[in-house]
């Protein structure tokens, strides 16, 4: 009787005691987004924070500078530690777990809060504008046919440069920053030197109808900066000698008015068109290499994996802050813009993305016919595509009122921005690729967060429809103009 009081009792004190926590290791193998594993399975405890598998993975992978990095478990993001992405309770200890593992930009472009400037000037609604690839200048095409180069130290204008005769629809720096080529409603491109505001040679005539787009040749291919690509509603694609003024060769092929127009890095010329088709062509001869079919309506725009990459060239959007590029050879500058490219597309495998009147956007891969992904989820016409800067997400803009993020490498949709109240015409990046900008039929322009997938800042100060925005490569400002004829630059 006493042994079972005794067995008792103790049945009674070990249940009062709190049960021991089993630590947890868990066996994990950091990998790439793109597959490549950073080194052999490793045992983690399971509250490893983000920090700490930072630092694994950089010296895992021996970066002589520390990279930040994002981790994945499956569709899952590890934002504080791993137990608490997680569910312990169902993971099979017995199996390696994959950490996927996401370099991120190493500086941090602040979110743009305040309007520094609104600069008066053009006597029409603003329809175009675009940094240079360094950021030091910014340049704007209206529909009062003049285009507007502006000192950014004083924020006031520097240059009216005068020669067209009908709106301005489409601006474009040459990516060594010494060109700007403008395309107007008439057909006709001037090519401007935006140290003297004047007029480079005679324009450049021969489209029948408005140019729509223009696409310089990027500067690891030719750093004289010499040929460009335009793309016009009469249906042709033609590629000029800026410095001869001679049309070099007209690209035919398209059934409706050309779009847009992308030159990439790889000697390849994309153009999309109103006749429901993206076409691929040689730049060497013109001969089409791919034609990509699958929208049912008008493509309105193209955006390409390596669009922000080529168009800074050789200017890195922070390193190059500190030093001049003037003190830099041709060659050298060549062979830095080459390097980038290469780091972002090693295999010369560009990827791209369209949108059209049909709703949807298709991902395609410049070696294959087949779209990779059909996009779809937007409500109303897709206007405006743009890949981040580190090729990782893709932003597009609807006339559905909302902002959608992809995945770049699969297409597969990731969060709706929500917030304008009117279509939402245009996008930018900024160079971190951690906040998208939007430009809307509604007057203002939202900032948003990649990393929260919400608002960050509402900006308004337009008094009309905001047709253009772009984002300054090296992520110091935006600039934003439309149908109110005023530009406004805003910085953090």
């Amino acid at each position: 009787m006493l042994a079972k009081k005794q067995k008792m009792q103790a049945e009674s004190d070990s249940a009062a005691e709190p049960a021991q926590a089993t630590p947890h290791t868990i066996q994990a193998r950091l990998i790439s987004d793109t597959g490549e594993e950073a080194g052999p399975p490793i045992d983690l405890p399971a509250g490893i924070t983000t920090q700490q598998l930072g630092l694994i993975c950089n010296a895992l992978l021996k970066n002589e500078e520390t990279t930040p990095y994002l981790f994945f478990v499956g569709e899952d993001e590890i934002k504080k530690s791993l137990e608490e992405t997680l569910d312990l309770a169902t993971v099979d200890t017995e199996n390696v777990i994959d950490i996927v593992y996401q370099p991120q930009a190493v500086f941090k472009v602040r979110p743009v809060t305040r309007c520094t400037s609104s600069m008066p000037g053009h006597a029409e609604a603003v329809v175009s504008l675009n940094f240079s690839p360094d950021g030091a200048h910014l340049a704007s095409g209206s529909g009062d046919t003049t285009v507007r180069l502006w000192d950014l130290n004083t924020e006031t204008p520097h240059f009216t440069c005068t020669g067209h005769k009908q709106w301005v629809l489409c601006v474009s720096w040459a990516p060594d920053g010494k060109r700007l080529a403008s395309g107007c409603k008439a057909g006709s491109i001037i090519i401007w030197d935006p140290e003297t505001g004047q007029q480079k040679g005679r324009p450049l005539s021969g489209h029948k109808k408005h140019i729509n787009g223009l696409a310089w040749e990027p500067y690891h291919r030719d750093p004289e900066c010499r040929r460009l690509a335009s793309a016009s509603g009469d249906g042709d694609c033609r590629i000029w000698d800026v410095k001869l003024g001679q049309c070099l060769m007209n690209i035919a092929g398209h059934t409706n008015a050309v779009t847009a127009v992308r030159w990439g890095g790889a000697g390849l010329i994309y153009t999309s068109s109103k006749d429901r088709t993206v076409k691929m062509w040689r730049a060497a001869d013109g001969i089409l290499c791919r034609t990509f079919s699958g929208h049912a309506h008008w493509v309105n725009n193209i955006a390409l994996s390596t669009d922000y990459v080529l168009r800074t060239g050789p200017f890195h959007p922070v390193k190059d802050r500190s030093k001049s590029n003037l003190s830099q050879t041709s060659e050298e500058l060549q062979e830095s813009a080459l390097k980038r490219y290469q780091a972002v597309c090693p295999d010369e495998v560009e990827s791209l993305v369209s949108c059209s009147d049909d709703n949807t956007l298709y991902l395609w891969r410049n070696n294959q016919n087949k779209c990779v992904e059909r996009m779809t989820g937007h409500q109303n016409v897709v206007n405006d595509v743009k890949y981040s800067p580190d090729v990782k997400l893709i932003a597009s803009a609807s006339f559905d009122k909302s902002v959608r993020l992809w995945r770049a490498h699969d297409g597969q949709y990731m969060a709706t921005f929500r917030g304008h109240v009117q279509a939402v015409y245009t996008l930018a990046w900024s160079a971190d690729s951690r906040l998208i900008v939007s430009g809307s039929k509604d007057s203002t322009l939202k900032v948003w967060s990649v990393q929260t997938k919400k608002l960050a800042q509402e900006l308004p100060g337009h008094a009309d429809e905001v047709f253009g925005v772009d984002w300054a490569p090296d992520g110091s400002r935006v600039a934003s103009g439309g149908k109110d004829k005023v530009i406004k630059l805003w910085a953090y």
